[in-house]
């Protein structure tokens, strides 16, 4: 893809973030921004802008993912030990004391991400003032765009390992251990105030004393630069700090701050002065009596007014040119016959400029009306330029009483000015490759500590793993020989059973009469062999049916209320004499003699029937 298409895609993706999510990103640097994003594209398999465009209008959860990537969340407690000594032992003191008598103390973090920089900011101050003097005067403003760092800075809790550049002093003082986390003290967290500010879009927090940003400013390029600092600019006091990373410098902005200590990135503000050029103008005398007087105010006041430097004109409040200073009249060829004609019919009142929309501005607003560097092409060809100022002239009373108009020639300002700013941009763009260099030197190494971080984390991981792995096989053969010995035993248990199980049913078989075990339903549970040769019912078709389905030739419904009555204890054991037919179809006699199947706690479980060959029956 060729390179212009590759950077309008990308616009285009930045533009559509800006209108569908509301974060604009367009004031950021183009090299880190592009080189982030490539990173989560590489990870969810895209390459190019487009479709990572629509990639995001399907699946609107990505948004997250991508900030995450982007807004690189690196702080810590105190980073930089140094630049927050000097500032605990210079700066602090001296915020405080310009907040004179119970005035409150106002502080700003910009970009605090998970909150270890304001709470520092905490530390630092109550160390300074106090518990109670800070709970009373201080309010710490700590904002971010990224709403996933600021709800775990708003939770105040972190781990051991997270607290590393606190020491342990501090630490004590000011956390409460819970486990293997710390949280911030209540009492102190209530003065500090989290919250989303985009600094290129929402309005600064104003009145200021100390306003820290540390390691943001690199992120944006160099307008979006200039634009946040004039409003840290406005948001300070005039007795405010500025406290910056170590890889931010603000040399092309000496009329907003001024270094308190370079070496710290730590500025104060220049306070601006509201300075007007006001012109001075000559009142009349008033008095009939005083003519004489009066002549020598009047030469005074016309060699006042030639002696300016500039050309200057005075129009009356009916609109008529009153004074023209010398070099007015050589300049712009005014002749001493134009005094007292209409201002509109001069050639100066539309040319270089149109001063009579100018006049009525200056009339009607009762200010000074000012443009800058307005071109006069004279008629040699030659291209001057001039400021031009409408100083409208007032009775005390409010009315009007005319207008001074001052054209001074700025030419040889605006080309030295042309001069100043191609050089201060060729400056500019060097010392936006030096921080763009220091930038992408800081993120990479901020990003091989994480690196670092997470090795060791996974090595601490894998480690803990093992460990568990060892206990589990551990367990696993303490289980495997436990399970061993039971199946040894379950072995030797089954053998007795098989044993005793062939020793009863050898007992059954050997009995000479048939015996039929039942439950208390009346199905069959044992049919020994007796009984599957009396009947022809093999032991195998008979156990588990109930004995009153049997079809054989035993009338078992004529056994079914007896052994009832038996079950429920109304009779003692019954021995029934049946009539039956035998599986060779030959009629006989049988005594039927029922016994009680006990349980192990003597519960009545079943019954034994035992089913005895008398003879032939009566009936043959």
């Amino acid at each position: 893809m060729r390179g212009s298409e590759h950077d309008h895609q990308f616009e285009a993706l930045l533009n559509f973030m800006k209108h569908d999510r509301g974060f604009d990103f367009t004031g950021y640097k183009r090299s880190s921004l592009m080189r982030r994003m490539n990173k989560r594209m590489v990870e969810i398999g895209l390459q190019d802008y487009t479709d990572y465009r629509d990639y995001l209008e399907v699946h609107p959860d990505e948004f997250v993912h991508l900030f995450n990537t982007i807004l690189i969340n690196v702080t810590s407690f105190f980073r930089d030990p140094e630049a927050w000594e000097y500032l605990r032992q210079e700066v602090i003191p001296k915020v405080v004391e310009a907040a004179v008598g119970y005035e409150n103390i106002r502080v700003w973090s910009v970009g605090c991400s998970s909150g270890q920089e304001a709470y520092s900011l905490a530390i630092a101050l109550a160390e300074y003032m106090g518990s109670e003097a800070y709970r009373r005067r201080v309010k710490i403003y700590a904002t971010d765009v990224d709403e996933e760092a600021l709800r775990q800075a708003r939770q105040a809790t972190y781990s051991l390992r997270e607290m590393e550049g606190l020491p342990e002093d501090l630490r004590d003082k000011y956390f409460e251990q819970s486990g293997s986390t710390l949280t911030f003290r209540q009492d102190l967290r209530r003065a500090i105030i989290f919250g989303n500010n985009d600094v290129l879009q929402h309005a600064p927090i104003s009145r200021l004393d100390l306003l820290v940003c540390r390691n943001t400013l690199m992120y944006f390029n160099a307008e979006a630069q200039s634009r946040i600092l004039t409003r840290f600019h406005f948001a300070l006091k005039d007795t405010g700090y500025l406290f910056l990373g170590r890889a931010e410098m603000l040399l092309t902005h000496a009329n907003l701050f001024s270094p308190a200590n370079l070496k710290h990135r730590i500025f104060s503000k220049v306070p601006h002065v509201d300075m007007r050029d006001r012109s001075l103008v000559l009142d009349r005398v008033a008095s009939q009596n005083e003519g004489h007087g009066e002549g020598q105010y009047a030469i005074l006041k016309n060699r006042f007014f030639d002696a300016a430097i500039d050309p200057a004109i005075a129009v009356d409040a009916q609109g008529h040119l009153a004074l023209a200073n010398e070099q007015a009249r050589l300049k712009f060829k005014l002749e001493p016959r134009d005094l007292g004609r209409p201002f509109q019919d001069l050639e100066l009142s539309y040319h270089p400029v149109e001063l009579r929309s100018l006049l009525q501005r200056a009339y009607t607003e009762r200010h000074t009306i000012l443009v800058q560097e307005q071109a006069w092409v004279k008629p040699s060809g030659e291209t001057r330029f001039l400021d031009i100022r409408v100083l409208p002239l007032l009775e005390t009373s409010g009315s009007a009483l005319g207008a001074v108009i001052t054209l001074r020639d700025v030419t040889d300002c605006y080309h030295l000015q042309h001069d100043l700013n191609r050089e201060r941009h060729e400056r500019e763009t060097v010392q936006e490759e030096l921080q763009s260099a220091i930038e992408e030197l800081e993120t990479a190494n901020e990003e091989m500590q994480s690196t670092v971080e997470e090795l060791q984390t996974t090595n601490e991981e894998l480690q803990a793993t093992n460990e568990e792995m060892d206990t589990v096989n551990e367990e696993l053969q303490s289980t495997n020989e436990a399970e061993r010995i039971a199946n040894d035993e379950l072995r030797a248990r089954t053998h007795e059973l098989l044993a005793l199980n062939n020793f009863l049913q050898s007992i059954l078989d050997s009995v000479n009469v048939a015996l039929v075990v039942v439950d208390k339903d009346l199905v069959i549970l044992d049919w020994n062999v007796k009984a599957a040769d009396l009947w022809g019912l093999r032991a195998e078709e008979a156990v588990g049916k109930s004995l009153l389905a049997l079809d054989i030739g035993l009338p078992v419904d004529q056994l079914q209320e007896p052994v009832q009555k038996y079950f429920k204890g109304e009779d003692g054991n019954p021995d029934v004499t049946l009539d039956a037919v035998n599986r060779r179809g030959r009629s006989i006699r049988v005594a039927v003699t029922c016994t009680m199947r006990l349980g192990p706690e003597g519960e009545r479980q079943g019954a034994v029937l035992m089913i005895e060959e008398l003879g032939k029956s009566a009936s043959n």
